[in-house]
């Protein structure tokens, strides 16, 4: 049986720390920051890390088990 591939697209988005969390980058950054609160564009400065929700399609995808956020 052939080995079975990660999701290349997914690759380039996250980062999978040492532990198995899924940190990447937070939505709604990239431009448009006079109408939003310095508390939301401070906020969007740290990586977001992936809820258990999202764990069961992000295992599926990459071919490995992965932990939740805390």
């Amino acid at each position: 049986m052939p080995k079975l591939k990660s999701h290349k697209g997914l690759l380039k988005r996250i980062k999978i720390s040492g532990k198995g969390k899924v940190k990447f980058r937070k939505s709604r950054n990239g431009h448009l920051r006079s109408n939003k609160t310095g508390d939301q564009v401070r906020s969007y400065r740290k990586k977001g890390v992936a809820k258990r929700g999202d764990i069961t399609r992000l295992e599926k995808m990459l071919h490995r088990p992965l932990l939740p956020a805390e």
